[in-house]
């Protein structure tokens, strides 16, 4: 049971929000979001995942990962809007029979890393082992990815430096690396929406759906696999109006 995470805006707002970051990312790496959210009326809440800011573990499956985040759902504890990023895509999926069926919730995945052939697996491995051999500098992030905000380089920092190294095995637990199945049985109450980065923007992932039964998908021409950095706007025009505004 996870009890790191970061919170932003009221409690008692009229509308909650969950946010689940990738892979070497934290909680903090929301900060941008969470604030448009709040202007927007939400209470939001970005755990920490296992293996992440300084969180240890040795399970880490998807399912046990998502396990982990059980306790935000007591008591009946429900969610307007859940949004999960590449790995917090299918943590987010993971999550959906913890909600109570009474209440909308709209799913919002960003990049989700749903399916990775062997091949990507291998690169992806090796491309995080080179990360964490040397952590680079917001102003290498800054040089790399121009439309990023300091604050948003300085969060990919920390999260890789707070990354816990025995984590790699998240790669490794879960081979074959295939979660789409999680799209099958949505709740009749879950709406799912999912944005995908621009191919010739994205070395990371192999598929994203694109047709899926009941699923919204679009894909942003010319945005990278960080869209909450990339295009936060694109994420808040993904969320439905409250009902009081429609």
């Amino acid at each position: 049971m996870t009890i790191s995470a970061s919170q932003w805006g009221s409690p008692t707002a009229s509308r909650r929000a969950l946010l689940i970051h990738g892979l070497t990312m934290s909680s903090q790496s929301w900060e941008g979001i969470a604030q448009l959210l709040v202007a927007d009326g939400f209470f939001v809440v970005a755990p920490n995942l296992l293996g992440h800011a300084w969180r240890q573990g040795t399970d880490y499956r998807i399912s046990n990962i998502a396990e982990d985040l059980r306790s935000y759902f007591a008591m009946g504890t429900s969610y307007d809007v859940i949004i999960g990023h590449s790995l917090g895509g299918p943590v987010a999926l993971s999550l959906l029979p913890f909600l109570p069926n009474t209440q909308e919730t709209t799913v919002i995945l960003l990049d989700p890393a749903l399916e990775l052939t062997e091949e990507k697996m291998k690169i992806n491995t090796q491309f995080l082992l080179c990360e964490m051999s040397r952590i680079r500098t917001p102003e290498e992030h800054m040089a790399e990815n121009p439309t990023w905000s300091r604050r948003d380089c300085i969060s990919r920092v920390l999260g890789m430096a707070m990354y816990d190294r025995a984590a790699i095995e998240i790669l490794r637990q879960n081979t074959p690396w295939s979660f789409t199945g999680l799209l099958k049985n949505i709740p009749p109450n879950v709406k799912i929406t999912v944005l995908i980065s621009d191919p010739k923007f994205n070395p990371f992932l192999d598929y994203v759906p694109l047709e899926v039964e009941n699923v919204n998908s679009k894909v942003l021409t010319g945005i990278g696999h960080w869209i909450q950095y990339e295009l936060p706007h694109a994420i808040m025009d993904a969320i439905p109006l409250p009902r009081a505004k429609l």
